[in-house]
């Protein structure tokens, strides 16, 4: 790995990045390197001003280029243990360096940016356009407004390559996410008087025993797609909360629940089949009791998937960078979907470092992945020199 690259991935991980905090200070931080090397870029700031995407276009606009695209976020370290500062690059000699984010996905945007100074001294015929998001971690939150972006460029990229770790094996496919808060409001009697109250805890349950029977259908009934690690949708509650008392029918009760789906699954589908089940039954009976009561969803994220078809060019272009023929598909999202589905641009994840090593203390990255990060880089900007990309 290039000095520069090296250079800048610790001063990245230096950066405190975690979802919740915002990612004010790095996004400027990249701001100012690519004005040090007098490349104009733009922040798309969130309402909230703490955080923003960056979008850079290095090369001729008007051609066929490629998105190179990462997220900036990085997930918390509350709770785990660390040999060192997570928000300090540390090099033991093992041939890996350790940092929260030099995977997932820090590393990738290192080597993007180191190679911002051999782009500007081709002679490109066809663009890369640098885009680093916000809020990836909690659901592709941020990635939005880049995607928004694309509609007021002259050419629409040809591909977009989205370095998550995949130790740079080509991923054609990942399934869609949704989330959703459930709050249900039952009435409060004593637990002596429970006919003349909703349980709101209750409730809760039947509802989840609902949506476990949804996963369970999934599980058995498919669809599948064997090239998944998990070969079918899935379905989970993640968190839940309720009640005060023992002897106190519990008024108020909230959970969050998650699926992952294949291409083939529809979500809204799948949700207007759980919230026929909430007004068709589970409502009117909370209601015959206390008309007051009732059952609201929250939608926390909703991200697409990506299903690109192996023979597609893109995918075929991406394998030839790499050198090899292989790919796979995964079951963790990533912003690729909404380029893909949304934006309307080819898109492929492919970056260095293992996702197996993300969100875990002590996370780290081979060198040897970032090397095989930088060649690949490299490769992408001979071949942009050559002219711009036909698919």
């Amino acid at each position: 790995m290039q000095d520069s690259a090296a250079r800048l991935l610790r001063d990245l991980i230096a950066f405190p990045t975690v979802t919740r905090d915002g990612n004010r200070e790095l996004i400027l931080y990249i701001q100012d390197y690519l004005k040090g090397l007098g490349v104009e870029s733009e922040i798309l700031w969130a309402p909230e001003g703490d955080r923003g995407n960056l979008w850079a276009t290095i090369g001729p606009a008007g051609q066929r280029g490629v998105i190179l695209s990462g997220h900036t976020d990085v997930v918390p370290v509350d709770g785990q243990l660390w040999t060192s500062d997570p928000f300090q690059v540390r090099e033991p000699g093992d041939g890996k360096l350790y940092g929260r984010g030099v995977a997932d996905m820090k590393g990738f945007v290192a080597l993007c940016l180191a190679a911002v100074p051999a782009m500007l001294r081709a002679d490109l015929k066809a663009p890369f356009h640098l885009a680093f998001s916000y809020d990836e971690e909690i659901g592709c939150l941020g990635v939005r407004s880049l995607v928004e972006k694309l509609a007021t460029l002259p050419v629409k990229p040809a591909l977009c390559i989205v370095g998550e770790p995949t130790l740079m094996q080509p991923i054609v496919a990942h399934k869609g996410g949704r989330s959703y808060r459930v709050t249900i409001t039952g009435r409060a009697v004593h637990s002596s008087l429970t006919p003349s109250g909703v349980n709101a805890i209750e409730v809760a349950a039947e509802l989840i025993q609902f949506l476990k029977g949804i996963a369970a259908e999934w599980r058995t009934e498919g669809p599948f797609d064997g090239e998944f690690d998990v070969a079918h949708s899935t379905l989970s509650v993640g968190l839940i909360r309720g009640g005060a008392a023992i002897n106190i029918v519990p008024e108020h009760c909230e959970f969050v629940f998650e699926f992952r789906h294949l291409a083939e699954v529809d979500g809204e589908a799948v949700m207007r089949r759980v919230e026929s089940f909430v007004r068709g039954t589970l409502e009117p009976a909370m209601k015959k009791v206390a008309p007051e009561s009732g059952i609201a969803f929250e939608p926390i994220y909703v991200y697409p998937g990506l299903g690109m078809q192996p023979e597609h060019p893109a995918v075929t272009f991406v394998k030839s960078l790499v050198g090899r023929n292989d790919h796979a598909k995964v079951a963790f999202g990533t912003e690729a979907g909404h380029f893909h589905l949304t934006g309307g641009v080819a898109s492929v994840v492919c970056g260095p470092g293992a996702i197996a090593q993300a969100h875990k203390p002590d996370e780290w990255i081979e060198l040897s992945q970032l090397d095989a990060g930088e060649r690949f880089i490299g490769r992408l900007l001979d071949r942009l020199v050559e002219g711009p990309l036909h698919f």
